[in-house]
């Protein structure tokens, strides 16, 4: 049975974000999406939800946040 890969430990990822500063993992093996920017890696599955953890503690978008402030 082939896991999915971001579920998988063993293999390399990148912390990707968006213009709205949402944060996510991508496997390494694969090219960044549209809209989004490598931030962080690669490195290993925990390192990458770890800088996620430390760098995204409000996962609300930066647009909801900016009109929440308004």
């Amino acid at each position: 049975m082939m896991l999915n890969p971001f579920d998988r430990d063993d293999i390399a990822f990148r912390v990707v974000i968006n213009d709205l500063g949402q944060h996510s993992l991508w496997p390494d093996f694969s090219a960044v999406p549209d809209g989004w920017v490598a931030v962080y890696g690669p490195s290993e599955r925990q390192e990458c939800l770890d800088y996620v953890e430390a760098h995204w503690p409000d996962i609300t978008p930066s647009a909801e946040r900016d009109r929440a402030i308004s």
